[in-house]
């Protein structure tokens, strides 16, 4: 399981299990004079926790777009040589998990497409639901043949959108960009590029984060604003909801695309987002520890240690202790060097996957009632390994705490969970979800503690993992579901032929490097 760039693990998660995968990562630099393509790496490399499956960064000299891409991580997919080679003045870049199509490299991004006056590279943190409208809306503009030549083999949301963009004569990039977006329905947060403009831009709800900021010489776009300050960029303001930017030689312009309709995500103040990141002028880690203080409030037991589950329930265990006046401990100790292993364990190595991970420090809990508090609960198989680990290393109690409601519905906007069917708190009553676990007792945050943490109004936050309500609207559910297009047999042209690096001008595209 992938290692975040900031220590904790994707969700702590047994070799096998699925857990709430995150939405990608975006990275934007227009900096003339600048060493682009590493600022983009370092962008990229401070938003990791996003996306670990591919990794992506195209360059413009003014000229020619340079394109290299890759699967893996950031720090896996490019070395000095690679990124030396990817000259310019701007930039953008892209980490991937999917949420529409495979994890192949064709669905890899930055996407690439021709425009009416040059090239486009694009990068998108979201997901949208009318993906299958689009397709028909791309058929009819350019016909099936020019949708291949536009998308070339990949099967994902982002290659409509970029397909949407190649316009025509009479009109620029900003100007097709302008009457496309308000075209897709569902969270986009975009990044793109022609040969001389960068651009940005957020759907009407603002879904995921997007944020801008400034360097001496230039301008920087990210999904977080961790990522502005490993680059050295301050922060300016985020992106709004219905906004696109322009930023060029001329400096930098907005436009409003559609009228904001606010629906940010909670689940990133939750889990998704790093710790020190700011979401519409809100700590994430200062939400958190809220989180596990009002929690305390809402579900206080008797105990004689709080403990974390390390490192994305840390925050919130924090508060739990402040708020309880029950000490807070490290009662586990977590292996910061795990990551991707190709190794498939035996069964019986498999019921004891979470010690690769997390191992009890048994003088500390030995005798102990303990409050274990973890940000969710997927399917619980991690949990329920986790009580029987702290059972065996002589803990007296285990009371889960869980800085989260149950978690019920899925993800249509860029979040990955397991199905409905999987998720453990879909049919059963919290109680019973507790002795499923094998724990003494378990709280969950009510989703009115949780929203009030994050000092954002209700009305301007999705909850919908939680609660059912989607505040964007759903198509019908054969038109929804990430392999959809290639379920359809709707891909969008033919495989590049395991190309790695390709440099695109007005005059078509050249294979640089063959792996």
């Amino acid at each position: 399981m992938p290692l975040r760039p900031d220590g904790r693990l994707s969700h702590d998660l047994l070799p096998g299990e699925k857990g709430p995968q995150d939405a990608c990562g975006v990275f934007g630099v227009w900096a003339p004079g600048e060493e682009v393509a590493k600022l983009a790496y370092f962008g990229l490399y401070a938003l990791q926790h996003r996306g670990q499956e591919s990794a992506g960064i195209a360059t413009s000299n003014g000229e020619q777009i340079l394109v290299y891409k890759d699967m893996g991580l950031v720090s896996q997919v490019f070395d000095e040589t690679a990124l030396d080679a990817l000259t310019g003045h701007l930039a953008v870049g892209h980490c991937r998990y999917s949420t529409t199509g495979g994890v192949t490299w064709e669905n890899a991004q930055p996407t690439l497409g021709a425009t009416a006056g040059g090239t486009v590279a694009l990068g998108h943190n979201g997901n949208l639901t009318n993906s299958a409208e689009l397709v028909n809306l791309v058929a009819e503009r350019y016909g099936a043949q020019r949708r291949g030549e536009l998308a070339r083999g990949n099967t994902t949301d982002t290659a409509l959108i970029t397909a949407l963009l190649a316009g025509d004569a009479d009109h620029t990039l900003a100007q097709t960009a302008l009457e496309v977006l308000p075209r897709l329905r569902g969270a986009f947060s975009l990044v793109f590029m022609d040969e001389g403009t960068l651009y940005a831009a957020r759907d009407p709800q603002g879904v995921r984060p997007l944020v801008l900021g400034r360097l001496q010489r230039g301008w920087v776009v990210a999904s977080e604003t961790p990522a502005l300050d490993i680059v050295g960029a301050s922060y300016v303001r985020d992106v709004e909801p219905g906004e696109m930017i322009m930023i060029d030689a001329d400096g930098l312009r907005s436009e409003k695309f559609a009228t904001p309709e606010r629906a940010g995500c909670v689940f990133e103040y939750v889990y998704l987002a790093r710790p020190d990141n700011t979401i519409n002028g809100r700590s994430v880690h200062a939400s958190r520890v809220e989180m596990g203080r009002t929690l305390a409030r809402e579900h206080p037991v008797e105990a004689d240690l709080v403990i974390p589950t390390p490192e994305s329930g840390t925050p919130a265990a924090v508060g739990y202790a402040s708020e309880s006046g029950i000490p807070f401990g490290q009662g586990l100790t977590k292996n910061a060097y795990v990551g991707r292993t190709f190794i498939q364990p035996s069964d019986t190595l498999r019921q004891l996957g979470i010690r690769l991970k997390l191992n009890p420090l048994k003088e500390v809990i030995r005798g102990k009632r303990l409050v274990v508090v973890d940000d969710s609960i997927v399917r619980g198989n991690t949990q329920r390994a986790l009580i029987r680990m702290l059972r065996e290393a002589g803990a007296a109690e285990v009371h889960v705490r869980i800085s989260s409601p149950p978690i019920k519905w899925p993800c249509f906007y860029g979040i990955d969970f397991a199905s409905r069917a999987e998720l453990i708190a879909n049919g059963l009553a919290v109680d019973e979800v507790g002795q499923s676990l094998g724990a003494d007792s378990l709280g969950y945050i009510s989703t009115e503690g949780m929203i009030a943490a994050t000092e954002q109004p209700a009305s301007q936050l999705c909850a919908a993992c939680f609660t059912g309500k989607y505040p964007i609207e759903l198509p019908t559910a054969d038109q929804l579901g990430k392999h959809l297009l290639e379920q359809a047999e709707l891909p969008l042209g033919a495989p590049e032929d395991g190309l790695r690096q390709v440099a695109v001008g007005a005059g078509g595209a050249t294979a640089l490097d063959h792996p």
